[in-house]
This record gives structure tokens, C-alpha cells and sequence, in this order.
């Protein structure tokens, strides 16, 4: 019987260094928590089934890597000229649309990948414009296509006013591309441009009346021919001097840090 809690004895004593052994495995270096790409991996054609299943089958995938937040991939895609990404978790069980907020700087890390995906030759911006906000010789260009009816457009008209109050580095140059099933948004772009007005810009923005003026100007319907062919369909669209275009109301401070994510 004086067998017994010596065997108990050596039974817990090999019981703690087993317990204590498990997590030099889990958290070593060398495994799973050290490289990601170790332990997990998703191809392409896995990413192909996941959107047949969604009815999305005629996307191309341009990139898989791993995304800000662990435990995530990110899927960078082209769906009939349209470019976009998504995440998906480890155990590809679960699909996740986005944004990615990093809470610390308040960035947008999703709408940061994406800047990345879609470029244009900002040279042939013609920034011939007469409503310019800003310094029009700061280093800082911009190209903002917007629309008079657009709500986004005037909060973004804001944000880019507290920038340039802050910023003698930056301008905007503001290119009027009034979408089509805005009504009114074509005799208001050309009448603005006719009285080369900012503020009657600033008024359309504020739902105020402006006044319908007629001029022989070209502007309106040379921006809507320049749109297209920078694939532009919405407002408001910023392109910035390295080709990154971003489509959307954007706050300041980010708008700022993409402008030094491109410097």
C-alpha cells in the first residue's frame, strides 16, 4: 500500500513538466504563432469556389496575402473591371466584406489596400479647371470628379476645405462630372463652370438655388468623355499624383494619410 502515493507522487511530477511543455509547442517561434503561412494556406481555386458559391463566378483573383488582422486572409479581385477585396478567416468558413479599422489612427486599412489596387496616369488630367481649392502651386495634387447633386460630394467638399485651412502643401483640383440620373446635375455643372463660381458650386452643395446660365462651354461634356475613359463612373472619385484613385466621402485625416502614404 506505501506503493501508492509514490506512484502518485511520480504520476504528477511528469503531469507538470507535460503541462508545462505544452506552451513553449503553442507559443514557440517556429510554430504557428511565429509564421501564419506554417500552418495555413488558401489558393486560388479555393477562393474561385467560395465565389461560384456566392454567384460570383466571373471574378479574377489578383492577390492573396495575409491581412492586417491575424487570423484573416486578404483577397484582392477583378470582377469585370470592377476591382475590390474581402477577407476571409482561417477556417474559410466565413466571408468578411470590410472596412478594417485600425482603431488606434483611426485608418481605414481596407480602403488603404484598395488605393493600391486601381491606378490611372494622373497626366492625363488635364487640370485645366477653373475651381481649384487650394494653393494651385502646392506639391500636393489632387483631382477630385464630382457632381453638384451628390450629397457625398459636399461632405467631402468639407473635409477637403478643413485640409487645405491646415495644408498650403495641397490643392484640389475640382473636375465637375455630373452623373446621369442626377436631372439637374448637367445644367448646374455647366453653369457653374460658365461663371468659373466655387461658390456656386458651394450653394448647389448646400441645396441653395443657383441661377441657370447658358455659355458655348465644352468643359462639362469633355470632363464626362474623361471620366470614362479613366474608368471613372461615380462621384465623388479622388485621384491622387501617383495614380491611386479612391472613390467616396473620405474624412480629412485620411485623406491626409493616403497623401502621405504616397509621398
Amino acid at each position: 500500500m506505501k506503493k501508492i502515493p509514490v506512484l502518485l507522487f511520480s504520476f504528477s511530477f511528469c503531469l507538470i513538466f507535460l503541462i508545462l511543455d505544452l506552451p513553449l509547442l503553442a507559443f514557440s517561434p517556429s510554430g504557428c504563432e511565429g509564421d501564419c503561412l506554417k500552418c495555413h494556406s488558401l489558393s486560388n481555386q479555393e477562393v474561385k469556389n467560395m465565389l461560384k458559391e456566392m454567384k460570383i463566378p466571373y471574378t479574377e483573383i489578383l492577390q492573396i496575402k495575409l491581412s492586417p488582422v491575424k487570423g484573416l486572409w486578404e483577397v484582392s479581385i477583378d470582377n469585370q473591371g470592377r476591382k475590390g477585396l474581402f477577407y476571409v478567416d482561417f477556417a474559410k468558413k466565413y466571408f468578411l466584406p470590410g472596412p478594417v479599422i485600425e482603431i488606434k489612427t483611426g485608418m481605414n486599412k481596407t480602403l488603404e489596400q484598395m488605393s493600391t489596387l486601381r491606378k490611372v496616369d494622373f497626366s492625363k488630367i488635364p487640370l485645366k479647371t477653373p475651381l481649384i481649392l487650394g494653393n494651385p502651386t502646392a506639391l500636393q495634387k489632387v483631382a477630385v470628379f464630382t457632381d453638384p447633386d451628390c450629397p457625398y460630394c459636399g461632405h467631402l467638399h468639407r473635409e477637403m476645405d478643413k485640409i487645405i485651412k491646415e495644408r498650403k502643401d495641397v490643392v484640389f483640383f475640382i473636375i465637375l462630372f455630373p452623373l446621369r440620373f442626377h436631372k439637374e446635375a448637367y445644367w448646374k455643372s455647366k453653369s457653374i463652370l460658365c461663371q468659373k463660381s466655387l461658390k456656386m458650386l458651394e450653394d448647389a452643395f448646400a441645396h441653395k438655388q443657383i441661377p441657370k446660365i447658358d455659355c458655348d462651354n465644352k468643359e462639362v461634356d469633355e470632363n464626362i468623355k474623361l471620366a470614362e475613359s479613366l474608368g471613372i463612373t461615380s462621384t465623388p472619385t479622388l485621384v491622387f499624383m501617383d495614380g491611386r484613385v479612391i472613390t467616396g466621402a473620405l474624412p480629412a485625416h485620411q485623406i491626409v494619410g493616403l497623401l502621405q502614404g504616397g509621398k
